[in-house]
């Protein structure tokens, strides 16, 4: 029976327990305090980044995984898998999907036998990528062959939408990750840009005049394009866990939810977003989907 391994990266910000029950690897991104460096998520948890970055006298920078973090995992996972699916985040905003496809290309070239090595990109990041994952890993565990469970995960990440509040946008400003919020820095209005990803990058979708309208209208953008199917969702969130639980609660409350789960910005992201950003992520059941 073939075997399919299955690898992401940490921007997902899978728990422990999640990362066990996917049977998911995961390879970290990398936070740069000065001159330390932190792999994300191993060396430097959420609430140590918070401590840190409360003290910093400047915002920390982040870097992708190299080739060779991807190639000494391929190769490992090559002894025994037959096929590998790695989902990353957006190349929009990352060049993570770059160091893999190089690392495939390196393997690929140096193997008499190599698995096949599918890298997805996934033109999302944090729960939304975390939702793929678990996708991944059901398909995998059904008995899927890889090249069904990537052409599953594409479709899906092609329905995903992914619609998030930060409190400011001077991080995202200032990590040069904002793309066509890039507008609405510097203006007198004190607007509350309800943000999404468009073509793997972040822009504004809608603008509120407050925190609590925005969260508001978050969750109504979510029942409009689930029109009363059942969603499969996903809610991050950065250093906001009460807010994130509420929003957990309506949305257990109200839709019909097959999967639902919380996760926390990676501290990769939560660089870029800063502190108090919520976010939900979701697609809705098609067809004869589960």
């Amino acid at each position: 029976m073939s075997k399919t391994a299955l690898v992401t990266d940490s921007t997902a910000y899978l728990p422990p327990e999640r990362v066990r029950q996917y049977g998911v690897y995961v390879v970290p991104l990398y936070l740069h305090f000065g001159e330390k460096t932190y792999r994300d998520g191993v060396d430097l948890d959420a609430d140590t980044f918070y401590r840190l970055l409360k003290s910093a006298p400047r915002l920390p920078t982040t870097s992708q995984p190299s080739t060779g973090d991807f190639l000494q995992l391929y190769r490992h996972l090559s002894l025994e898998a037959d096929a590998i699916i790695s989902i990353h985040i957006s190349s929009g905003i990352s060049g993570t999907v770059a160091s893999a496809l190089a690392a495939r290309q390196v393997l690929l070239g140096e193997m008499q036998s190599p698995p096949q090595i599918y890298v997805v990109d996934s033109r999302i990041t944090s729960c939304g990528l975390a939702l793929l994952v678990s996708a991944a890993s059901r398909a995998i565990a059904g008995g899927k062959p890889a090249v069904e469970v990537v052409r599953e995960v594409e479709d899906l990440a092609s329905r995903l939408f992914t619609v998030f509040v930060v409190d400011t946008l001077e991080y995202l400003h200032k990590g040069g990750r904002i793309g066509g919020a890039a507008a609405l820095v510097g203006s007198v209005l004190q607007v509350k840009p309800l943000l999404y990803f468009r073509d793997g990058r972040i822009d504004v979708l809608e603008k509120a005049r407050t925190a609590k309208r925005a969260k508001r209208r978050m969750l109504e953008i979510v029942a409009e394009r689930a029109d009363g199917r059942p969603i499969h969702a996903a809610i991050v969130h950065a250093q906001a866990p009460e807010e994130a639980e509420r929003i957990r609660r309506y949305l257990a409350d109200h839709f019909d939810c097959r999967e639902l789960f919380s996760v926390e910005f990676s501290p990769a992201i939560a660089t870029h977003v800063g502190p108090g950003t919520v976010g939900v992520a979701f697609y809705s059941v098609e067809g004869g989907e589960a």
